[in-house]
């Protein structure tokens, strides 16, 4: 047997359950098809992801939150308030850190100093451990399982054999793919473009999530910018696909205005630090996450629409769950890969992940339609639920829970 532990995908997901497993006496192999030079220095994406306090706790156990300050002292913002805003109305929805016993109710750290702290701490592994194997620039071909192990065959014509396969290569996972699990996916029609943005009034560390008409905005604070001390932010901007190409080609001079306009000039002028960079909006639910010597983790286990911000979150919730799993049955001699861990790894995920990714849709469906009756529904609910406190409370509880 080459590993007891394959991971397809050397992301962030794929690179922290390897992290999570080293140590522990197990022969890890993580697969990606990206060149060494790539993964060992990710280049900026865009994307600022929301920590909730488990995955900071997370973070933080895997030496990763302690790499990422050491990249870059102010990397990590809090998510002190979050606010949700419907139409013209400059009232909406607030979820206030006072609702929980935390001062902030998570944070923001970009996608790129993630995969490099994950990068780097794995090396750390290698160094210490020499339990993980990295098969870089590698692209497989067919993917099986039997009995007794999961089998990979590379490009190159070898085929690696381990006792557990995991796939953590992307919510679009041609490994589940090949291991023949479907999955429900729904394309939104939408794309999302993500950048960097000075402005000149201050976010005071709240995040805007914003459904105007025609267009869908959301404003991530930033710690402010080192260089000036001006207000950061990251500006997230969703449009109909065909609407995006215009405003994402437009040069920068008329780009910062256009994003300010788009922002009804509540931030004052806007200017553009950062690359842009272009996502479609396609959700997708697995139908089964777990097969006989398979299971998927992060995006493959779940790809969630980034309105909810919770995606890195379950990807993470899916690390600790299966690691610990894993663990536990290597220690006490038991099979890493037996039909009931696997079929109880995949029943709390699913418990944890598919209510949020039902209500995710319905939220996204109702909150981009542009139809009269809709637009009144979706007033009603945004003020409703601010004068709800115990639906407020919940919200703050689940991204400062520990638990």
């Amino acid at each position: 047997m080459d590993y007891d532990i394959l991971i397809v995908g050397a992301g962030p997901a794929g690179l922290c359950l390897a992290r999570a497993l080293s140590g522990k006496g197990l022969r890890i192999g993580v697969l990606d098809q990206q060149p060494e030079e790539a993964l060992a220095h990710p280049a900026f994406d865009g994307r600022e992801i929301a920590l909730s306090q488990r995955s900071a706790h997370t973070l933080r156990e895997l030496g990763l939150w302690e790499r990422i300050e050491q990249i870059e002292p102010t990397a990590f913002s809090q998510l002190r308030d979050a606010q949700v805003l419907n139409g013209p109305n400059p009232l909406g929805l607030v979820i206030s850190h006072a609702l929980s016993p935390r001062s902030e109710l998570g944070w923001f750290v970009s996608n790129h100093l993630i995969r490099q702290a994950a990068w780097d701490c794995v090396q750390d592994s290698i160094a210490t451990h020499q339990d993980i194997t990295l098969l870089t620039g590698q692209k497989t071909g067919r993917v099986w399982s039997d009995d007794h192990a999961a089998h990979v065959t590379l490009e190159d014509g070898r085929t690696l054999h381990s006792r557990l396969l995991v796939a953590a290569d992307s919510r679009f996972s041609g490994t589940r793919r090949a291991m023949g699990l479907a999955a429900d996916m729904y394309d939104f029609g939408h794309s999302m473009l993500v950048c960097c943005m000075l402005h000149q009034k201050p976010h005071n560390h709240v995040a805007w999530q914003w459904f105007d008409y025609g267009q869908t905005l959301a404003l991530l604070p930033m710690n402010d910018d080192p260089a000036t001390g001006m207000h950061r932010s990251s500006v997230v901007l969703t449009l109909p696909s065909h609407a995006m190409d215009p405003v994402a080609g437009m040069a920068e001079p008329a780009f910062n205005a256009e994003i300010a306009r788009r922002f009804a000039q509540r931030l004052g002028s806007m200017t553009l630090v950062s690359t842009r960079h272009v996502y479609p909006l396609v959700g997708v639910y697995p139908r089964s996450i777990v097969s006989r010597r398979f299971a998927c983790v992060g995006d493959t286990a779940v790809g969630m629409h980034p309105i909810t911000a919770h995606g890195f979150n379950f990807g993470l919730l899916g690390v600790a769950n299966l690691g610990k799993a894993i663990v536990q049955a290597h220690a006490a001699g038991q099979d890493i890969a037996s039909p009931a861990l696997l079929q109880r790894y995949q029943r709390e995920h699913r418990i944890a992940t598919r209510p949020l990714y039902l209500i995710t849709l319905g939220l996204a469906r109702l909150y981009t339609t542009e139809h009269p009756a809709a637009k009144v529904v979706r007033e009603a609910a945004v003020q409703i639920g601010q004068r709800f406190t115990p639906f407020k409370r919940a919200i703050a509880a689940s991204l400062t829970s520990l638990r």
